[in-house]
């Protein structure tokens, strides 16, 4: 196991009406100027925007709207943020929202005190050093931003979509979660969300550090619990209990907790950037076409920790021939995505009937270098393979 510091001051607020809540935990933090972003019109169909505004008011807190939040954040929106906070002056930011709202307002609250083009943060030119304060009303489990210093925006002009990860800085401070906010979403959205989660465990599962047993049977567990709760959830939306479980796991999942002491890897994360930054695509959505060509190409080149996965979670019995089981884990895999969470698992299926896959691929490692480290070393023949086991 590496050595290894871990930070997660977030104080999670979880379970039935707890947005109630929100105005005496912002004032629990010191704000008094709030931000509140969100995207489309949910939040105010549902009512949620206006109990949030009614804790708000009670708390005599002071306020403005940011709406408009698209799925795969945009630097377009952060621009107009800031510009907007630079106006209100705020000293808090509240994200109301899944992953996408999220990742914006953590920008918003990094590039407030920069006098420079936040961008800078995701070309690597620059790093925040300060950042207005985060709380979160969580109501789209998936993206794990709720518990992470990370955030991800893609820059319109250029189509790159990068990551930025500051965990001392970009935490939130507290995060509300009433898995109650989540029986609406689409199944779609739902399947999407689990299947994000999902990959950030893998990332962190698919490494060569030895003696790390603790981070791989935490992952495991999580995957085979997820997996569980999906098809429950999937059959039932209603189903508060295991609306409650995924919920939970999406956070676990990205919080680092079960990537402590070990490498990890990211890169299939970084070629489904490529496809949602030119394609427009959900990310859950790409990351199911993705990953399973992924474990696929490993099966062949790096096959321990894929069968490993197969045994464990994916019901593969062994067989002797380490490299088959890997193969058999990533097609059974490959299945219980698309025929229990009806995902794509293909560059078809996913509405992208003839990608520009030199494209995607030159872009790729124009932005991460000639080879990716991780799992495996991954050059440009290799990346191109794994896009070409997507179509």
């Amino acid at each position: 196991m590496n050595n290894f510091t871990f930070y997660s001051p977030t104080e999670f607020v979880f379970g039935k009406d707890t947005e109630k809540n929100v105005g005496e935990l912002c004032q629990q933090y010191g704000a008094s100027r709030i931000m509140i972003v969100y995207g489309g019109g949910s939040v105010v169909r549902s009512g949620l925007l206006d109990r949030i505004k009614k804790s708000l008011d009670e708390a005599k807190l002071v306020y403005c709207e940011l709406s408009g939040v698209q799925p795969n954040p945009v630097d377009t929106k952060v621009y107009e943020g800031l510009e907007l906070a630079r106006e209100f002056k705020p000293d808090f930011m509240l994200p109301v929202g899944g992953g996408s709202v999220i990742d914006t307002a953590k920008t918003i609250a990094a590039g407030f005190y920069y006098e420079g083009d936040f961008w800078d943060f995701y070309c690597g030119k620059a790093k925040p050093v300060n950042a207005l304060p985060i709380g979160v009303v969580l109501t789209i489990p998936a993206a794990g931003s709720e518990g992470s210093g990370n955030a991800v925006i893609t820059n319109t002009k250029s189509h790159v979509k990068n990551g930025l990860r500051m965990p001392k800085l970009l935490r939130p401070k507290f995060a509300i979660m009433n898995p109650e906010l989540t029986m609406t979403l689409p199944a779609w959205q739902t399947a999407s969300g689990i299947t994000d989660m999902m990959a950030h465990i893998l990332e962190r599962y698919l490494s060569n550090t030895p003696d790390v047993q603790i981070g791989d049977r935490l992952a495991e567990g999580m995957l085979l619990a997820i997996m569980e709760e999906a098809e429950k959830v999937m059959r039932n939306p209603q189903d508060y209990e295991a609306r409650a479980n995924i919920m939970w796991s999406g956070t676990i999942a990205h919080n680092d907790t079960c990537s402590l002491g070990r490498q990890e890897d990211w890169n299939s994360h970084a070629m489904e950037h490529e496809i949602s930054a030119e394609y427009n695509v959900t990310h859950g959505a790409g990351l199911a076409v993705i990953f399973p060509a992924f474990l696929t190409y490993a099966s062949k080149h790096n096959p321990a920790k894929v069968a490993q996965l197969a045994y464990r979670v994916l019901g593969v019995t062994e067989s002797g021939d380490i490299a088959a089981d890997a193969l058999e884990g990533a097609k059974r895999l490959k299945a219980w995505l698309h025929d229990v969470l009806g995902m794509p698992v293909s560059f078809a299926q996913l509405g992208v009937d003839n990608p520009d896959l030199e494209l995607l691929n030159t872009r790729l490692h124009r932005l991460k270098g000639d080879v990716m480290q991780g799992y495996m070393p991954l050059d440009a023949e290799a990346t191109m393979e794994i896009y070409k086991l997507c179509l």
